[in-house]
């Protein structure tokens, strides 16, 4: 049985992402944690339930899913996985992070590239990777569709969409990665985004102001 815990993080308020099962495999996604509080907060819970950490991912590369990436993969000894398209996001993240009162150093850990299509495994979970590009140009999702739930980042909110007004974005791209990449895997998925409350496909499909003009 796959479970989830939600750590709310940073000034941002974002949601970062520890799955595991019953096997006590798990992974972390988009690690925001962003001071010594929030870091214990992840790792003694990690550590209180005798979690093996086999994955670090990001769903997208902004500052506020990745202010706690250099102290996750350093911790645990692991890459971060994201798409390759997103690694000039990462890269830029030390020159801007100061405008929100950080001080972050470009990101020294390795790194991984992952593709749509790809499977992540982690004991008896599965994650497949899809591309959903439009708030950041190397933004995926990953899909389990065995428990029927989509680890969604900042692709579809709670009646609303993510941002695209910054560098990478693209207002029709991230419409079309959503009708054409999140709708189809079917209106009982449930949303579990970076933002705020967990949604899911099928009320997004006939509520969402963004998505329903």
């Amino acid at each position: 049985m796959l479970k989830i815990k939600i750590f709310t993080f940073n000034p941002f308020q974002e949601n970062t992402y520890l799955l595991f099962d019953d096997t006590k495999k798990g992974v972390i996604v988009d690690c925001g944690c962003s001071n010594s509080s929030e870091e214990k907060e992840i790792s003694n819970f990690i550590a209180d339930n005798n979690i093996e950490i086999v994955h670090i991912l990001n769903t997208h590369c902004h500052i506020d899913h990745v202010i706690g990436l250099d102290f996750a993969c350093s911790k645990y000894q692991l890459p971060v996985q994201f798409h390759r398209a997103d690694l000039p996001v990462l890269e830029a993240v030390p020159s801007y992070a100061s405008m929100y009162g950080f001080s972050i150093p470009a990101f020294g850990g390795e790194m991984k590239f992952i593709e749509e299509g790809e499977v992540i495994q982690f004991g008896n979970t599965q994650l497949e990777v899809i591309f959903a590009p439009g708030h950041a140009p190397g933004h995926v999702v990953f899909v389990a569709k065995k428990e029927k739930l989509i680890i969604g980042g900042d692709v579809l909110f709670y009646s609303s969409i993510g941002r695209t007004d910054l560098p990478g974005g693209d207002y029709d791209t991230l419409i079309e990665s959503i009708k054409t990449k999140l709708f189809p895997i079917g209106d009982d998925f449930t949303v579990y985004p970076g933002h705020g409350q967990k949604t899911t496909i099928g009320f997004e499909r006939k509520n969402n102001p963004f998505l329903t003009q």
